[in-house]
């Protein structure tokens, strides 16, 4: 590939992701993003073949931001797994409410699946990363399942607060004191660890 086709390939994704931060996950179709690139509505097939392969490489590019934010609240907090938990768990929760389209994109691998996308390569090492520090709280649990209950119950906020359905129920505007109950719920209580 030379280095024009790599920049017209970094292109349709940097599109990609302005187009779903913009109008969302429907808009995103190849054709709108050649249009809005300048290409022709063929040419995103000479770097995507599929649709689900943009889609792959779009999700990616939100990957790679929820890890660089993750790795920089972990930098700024204190070494102890629970407060590493806590700061990975909210930083997950800011970014489903700072880039609603993106997060959606990101966890709906009914979309991206059947591709050999390296979203694995991706996504994984976040999971695993929030299960380590959850073994480190919870030694004596299964801390891939404890961290999969945890971010099963980090998504439901996520999506329940966009939804507005949260605020309405618990009366609170923001998602602090749920996400403490949260992790004291997973975790147990802070003082017990």
């Amino acid at each position: 590939m030379t280095e024009s086709d790599t920049g017209l390939r970094a292109r349709l994704v940097d599109v990609g992701v302005e187009l779903l931060a913009a109008e969302g996950l429907d808009a995103l179709t190849l054709r709108e993003i050649a249009r809005r690139a300048g290409v022709s509505h063929g040419a995103p097939r000479r770097y995507f073949p599929t649709h689900r392969e943009l889609l792959s490489a779009i999700a990616r590019r939100g990957f790679a931001d929820l890890d660089d934010r993750a790795r920089a609240a972990l930098a700024q907090e204190p070494a102890t797994p629970r407060a590493q938990v806590a700061a990975l768990a909210r930083t997950y929760l800011e970014f489903a409410l700072d880039d609603p389209g993106m997060y959606e994109l990101m966890f709906r691998h009914d979309l991206l699946e059947g591709h050999d996308s390296g979203l694995r390569d991706t996504s994984l090492p976040l999971f695993s990363l929030l299960a380590d520090l959850v073994g480190g709280v919870r030694p004596e649990a299964d801390a891939r399942q404890v961290a999969g209950a945890l971010w099963a119950n980090l998504h439901g906020i996520a999506q329940l607060w966009r939804w507005r359905s949260l605020q309405l129920a618990v009366g609170c505007g923001d998602f602090g004191p749920l996400l403490n109950t949260v992790l004291d719920a997973h975790l147990g209580p802070e003082g017990d660890r």
